[in-house]
């Protein structure tokens, strides 16, 4: 048996006081199965119950003075947690007191019998290292290069252009960017990470590859995937083989033979948030995989996120200086205030510019929300309108349909308002399907593609067309959009969120970026510094001063928050112990649901490790707390303090 006679095991469960490994006796008749990384079964003490687990380590003797508990079986004939996973789900989980497990669920896919033993059976066949790759466009000559072989942390604005690949499809520059990226660490043999938001850029990150290096050599991971080929890439990327994987952002956890890049894409984006615990941004997950490999980073962006400009700041990741001085030419339409007829609340400039555009080619119209008519509100005082049975939004979905409740369903009928008592809707918004119904009728004989979340597409030709787009969902347009024209800006800020300045810029920044060269960009009913920033292409100046007001205000980034939900009892107590840390000031606790109470701590990140040591202490234990039942009461459910770090809901 390779190793010694003890396993050491971290046992698949949620529980805080389960999260570490637990050593169990190697019986021999799994001698030869039990290796690191295999999946196992293991006895727990309590019931006598079997627990899944994953083989970390062997040893040849345990610090436990009594019996140890034998493994009960070895599941995985192949091992699939490789150590460096293990020690960036270790290091993860820890930073957000969270436990280790959940990241591993994220990390590695299930498991597919066939599929496993297909693979062991089969030869490999990774392909051909690329020899001398192009030059990675968007910076001086050689230096991504030189930052990649050095295992460089780099931070690029990306080239706000679309290019045209060998093969003849188009995709945004920062895709092909990327690419030559990670050919030039596969063609030092390193394998490299590229981790994009959704599968619309990875589509484009795909063809870009594909006409830059031996298809064979890349490897695709994510949810869309059927789960026995997405299972199948993994175990590629296990081997041996130099890879370039991409995905969303659970590729941040793959196995790489030799890592030597990992390269991520709009780190911003809300789909990069991570909503399963322990919620961990794959922006922070690339930040300690690269400090443990040597690896190098690359953070590409049309408007970079507040977290990668305060690593810039602080000297932690270097900004990459642009080749060139490419940008759209953006022109803020706030003073136009009088539309043409019929042209859905676009300004006479960019009404003319967009008839001109259409003689010629595409053009881009992004709204702010799909649907017909999303939110409506009383015709005489203007308060919102809301479903008498459960108190949202009243909206009309789709273009001949009728209002109703955009939770529950419940039709308008008979609705009246509490306030004034008027019983007539009107419109507060416009949304994508009522938007193309308008410039359909006011641009007769043109096509009108709608592309919004559930009817999404993903290019365009060059051909004539007005394409409607929610923001996020907007197709790239062969040789680039002839104009672009950038609707609902006022009301898209006004959504309730500490981000969502830095959001729109860069909603607004990625649609402007897939403009054809020379022609323009306009920014409907948006001033001051945000349309600045925009028409200047100076995202990084708006990104420096959002920051310092974050810094005097102690919001994040410049600071970290934790918030922790619990009984008032455990909240306090929890409170009390990361309060001796230093640098953490708390505000609240305030009344959530269910008779539970948050608050929000907040601390500087030199202090986030001894934070995090403390609110998971206070989470094991009320976790163990025992409660004794009393006669004649039900038993009450087990106490639990939730703790989530870095949440981008809060505050």
């Amino acid at each position: 048996m390779a190793g010694g006679s003890v396993a050491r095991v971290l046992l698949d469960s949620p529980l805080p006081q389960l999260d570490q490994l637990f050593d169990y006796r190697v019986p021999e008749r799994l001698r030869e199965q039990a290796r690191p990384g295999v999946r196992v079964r293991a006895p727990l003490r309590s019931g006598g119950r079997i627990a899944n687990g994953w083989l970390v380590e062997l040893a040849d003797s345990s610090e436990f003075e009594g019996r140890l508990s034998d493994l009960e079986d070895v599941v995985s004939e192949v091992p699939l947690l490789v150590p460096e996973v293990w020690a960036l789900a270790r290091a993860a989980a820890d930073r957000a007191a969270g436990n280790a497990s959940d990241v591993l669920r994220l990390a590695v896919p299930s498991r597919y019998v066939r599929v496993e033993r297909a693979w062991s059976a089969a030869e490999p066949d990774p392909g051909e290292l690329p020899v001398e790759p192009a030059a990675v466009h968007g910076a001086a000559p050689g230096r991504i290069e030189s930052g990649i072989a050095a295992g460089e942390r780099m931070s690029l604005a990306a080239d706000p252009r679309p290019v045209r690949l060998r093969s003849g499809a188009w995709v945004g520059s920062w895709a092909l960017t990327m690419a030559l990226a990670a050919a030039h660490a596969l063609a030092a043999d390193r394998s490299a990470l590229l981790v994009v938001p959704d599968y619309r850029d990875q589509e484009q990150l795909e063809a870009a590859l594909h006409a830059t290096v031996d298809p064979r050599r890349v490897l695709r991971t994510d949810a869309r995937q059927a789960g026995g080929a997405r299972f199948r890439a993994f175990l590629d990327a296990t081997g041996e083989a130099a890879r370039v994987i991409i995905g969303n952002r659970s590729t941040v956890y793959a196995p790489a033979s030799r890592l030597g890049l990992i390269a991520m894409w709009d780190d911003g984006d809300s789909l990069m948030n991570e909503p399963l615990s322990p919620g961990v941004h794959p922006r922070d997950a690339a930040l300690i995989r690269q400090e443990q490999s040597g690896a190098a980073l690359l953070m590409l962006s049309h408007s970079r996120s507040l977290e990668v400009q305060r690593l810039v700041e602080i000297g932690w990741m270097h900004e990459i200086p642009v080749a060139g001085h490419a940008r759209p030419r953006v022109i803020p339409t706030e003073q136009q205030h009088a539309p043409e007829a019929g042209s859905a609340r676009i300004p006479t400039a960019a009404w003319r510019q967009a008839q001109e555009a259409l003689r010629s080619g595409p053009v881009l119209v992004q709204v702010g929300r799909p649907g017909n008519t999303p939110a409506l509100s009383c015709d005489r005082c203007r308060e919102p309108a809301r479903c008498a049975a459960c108190g949202g939004g009243l909206a009309v979905p789709r273009a001949g349909g009728v209002a109703a409740c955009s939770l529950c369903g419940t039709t308008a009928a008979g609705w009246a308002c509490p306030t004034c008592e008027g019983t007539r809707l009107r419109a507060v918004t416009i949304g994508a399907s009522r938007t193309a119904d308008e410039l359909g009728r006011a641009f007769p004989n043109t096509r009108v593609v709608l592309s919004d979340g559930e009817k999404p597409v993903l290019r365009v030709g060059a051909e004539p067309a007005l394409v409607i787009a929610t923001r996020g969902a907007e197709p790239i347009a062969d040789g680039g959009y002839r104009a672009v024209l950038l609707l609902d800006g006022e009301r898209m800020l006004l959504r309730e969120s500490l981000r969502v300045a830095e959001d729109c810029l860069r909603w607004w920044s990625n649609a402007a970026a897939l403009v054809a060269p020379g022609s323009a960009v306009f920014l409907v009913g948006v001033g001051g510094a945000l349309a600045t920033a925009l028409s200047t292409w100076r995202q990084g100046d708006w990104a420096s001063t959002e920051l310092d007001s974050r810094r005097a205000l102690r919001f994040p980034p410049a600071v970290r928050v934790a918030s922790v939900s619990a009984s008032a009892a455990n909240v306090g107590a929890a409170i009390t112990a990361v309060e001796s840390a230093g640098g953490v000031d708390v505000l609240g606790p305030v009344p959530v649901d269910d008779g539970l109470v948050r608050a929000l701590v907040r601390f500087d990140y030199g202090v986030g490790a001894r934070v995090a040591n403390e609110l998971r202490s206070e989470m094991i234990r009320v976790a163990t707390e025992r409660r004794r039942p009393v006669a004649g009461r039900p038993v009450r459910r087990p106490a639990v303090l939730r703790v989530r770090f870095d949440d981008p809901e809060v505050p």
